[in-house]
């Protein structure tokens, strides 16, 4: 009887010290909710509109909604909004490629045209590596002239791999790293090839379905879709509705939906046994060139190793990151394409509250430091970054986007504000500026032109 009291004591004293961890975690995990609404209010007064999802330690901590998910009925966005992902798809073709890799059907070192009819002769060398790591050298049909007079016209595969097919390559495969959406539609073509179905039916049996992702799937403007937000633009000074964009078009490279509670359960399997085995998801997550790996770009930030990738299609803006070694999972979904609340900058800092992490602080330099920096840098023949000073401030401004101003960490470091980037400029041995990396999700080099 008294062994029993005692039993009964221990087990009282264990209950209440076993509320009391639960009561202290809570006290310490609601400072951080706080901080994190409380940054996302101050976002969604600014024009964010979208949803995001924080977890740590494979928890959600923060999930929540703002602003619209269709003006026109005042809906609001929530948790279970369904987004366009934009190229936060790329990640998903790679887990298909390398699924069909572990069952035998193919590698990922085998060339192209072994999945091409009449496959061009400057093909020859690319391999489903070249497409997966940016590296092929195939040009980038979405910078194409006469692209957005085409984004509305339906198309075939057979047909969309053929605005590219016969374009000379932009270097040579391997060689260098140059973003490419050719590179993904040409391995959606593969996977349908391999496979024998459509890239959606194969999406949907072998990756949605098993991780209970019921809430994702290809966009096509014709279903009828619970809960889809509805993307918007700024023109003459108004949001607007983004401008129609028929999704055959985008197909491996941008196609999907996705809500912040689907992609934290995607992320979660991408970084457990659920999906891949341990040797796949070592290749998927390993770099080849400029930080990019395959569908993902793996670098720093917050001093701390960070696995990302951002997105971007007519009317949404979005961001999936990890930081592995803490287990922490940042999503952010905007139905907006426009506006400095950018979902990776937002990603950015609502890491660094979680992560404990002080902003970046800008230092003063000598603006005559900045002359040297003023000219225009091409990233590739359409796409040039022109350097300009405004009084003792560096103005960024890229092809067909604002001006940023860029805030100097060192004198050969910048950052952005309103956007995650950076940039840090190099020079020769003379002391002349000859380029600069641009530090976003990859890092890119642009040369200096003028």
């Amino acid at each position: 009887m008294n062994n029993t009291k005692a039993l009964a004591t221990r087990l009282v004293v264990l209950i209440a010290l076993s509320l009391l961890a639960a009561c202290a975690l809570a006290q310490e995990a609601a400072p951080i909710t706080s901080k994190l609404d409380e940054y996302l209010s101050a976002a969604a007064k600014q024009g964010f509109t979208g949803s995001a999802l924080v977890a740590r330690d494979g928890k959600v901590v923060f999930s929540k909604g703002y602003g619209m998910a269709n003006d026109e009925w005042d809906i609001p966005n929530t948790p279970q909004t369904k987004f366009r992902l934009g190229s936060i798809t790329k990640q998903f073709t790679a887990a298909s490629l390398l699924l069909l890799q572990e069952r035998g059907k193919l590698s990922v070192q085998d060339p192209i045209c072994k999945f091409f009819d009449n496959c061009p002769e400057a093909w020859k060398e690319i391999t489903i590596h070249h497409l997966l790591t940016h590296t092929s050298g195939i040009p980038n049909f979405t910078s194409f002239p006469d692209y957005q007079k085409t984004m509305m016209i339906p198309v075939t595969m057979e047909s969309l791999v053929a605005r590219f097919k016969d374009k000379p390559l932009d270097f040579k495969p391997g060689e260098k790293m140059s973003y490419s959406n050719s590179g993904y539609i040409a391995l959606g073509h593969i996977v349908e090839k391999v496979a024998g179905e459509t890239y959606e039916s194969f999406l949907q049996k072998n990756i949605f379905e098993p991780l209970k992702m019921s809430n994702s799937g290809y966009d096509r403007y014709g279903a009828i879709l619970k809960n889809r937000a509805t993307g918007y633009s700024f023109r003459n000074g108004k949001r607007v509705n983004s401008e129609y964009l028929d999704m055959t078009i985008p197909h491996a490279a941008g196609a999907l939906y996705s809500t912040v509670e689907d992609l934290f359960a995607w992320n979660e399997a991408l970084f457990s046994d659920k999906l891949l085995s341990a040797k796949s998801r070592e290749a998927m997550m390993t770099v080849d060139k400029n930080n990019y790996a395959y569908g993902l770009a793996v670098n720093q930030q917050h001093n701390r190793k960070m696995v990302s990738h951002g997105g971007g299609i007519n009317g949404f803006n979005t961001s999936l990151a990890r930081f592995p070694e803490e287990k922490v999972t940042v999503v952010v979904l905007r139905n907006a394409d426009y506006g400095a609340s950018n979902p990776g900058k937002i990603s950015q800092d609502l890491a660094a509250i979680v992560l404990g992490v002080p902003p970046r602080v800008a230092v003063k330099i000598d603006p005559k430091i900045l002359d040297a920096y003023v000219g225009r840098y091409e990233l590739n023949p359409n796409f040039i970054i022109t350097m300009s000073r405004e009084g003792d401030s560096l103005i960024a401004q890229a092809t067909g986007q604002p001006k940023f101003e860029l805030f100097p960490e060192s004198e050969t470091k910048f950052f952005l504000k309103d956007v995650d980037a950076q940039v840090t400029f190099l020079k020769d041995d003379k002391g002349a500026v000859t380029n600069l990396i641009l530090h976003q999700g990859i890092d890119q080099t642009a040369k200096k032109i003028k």
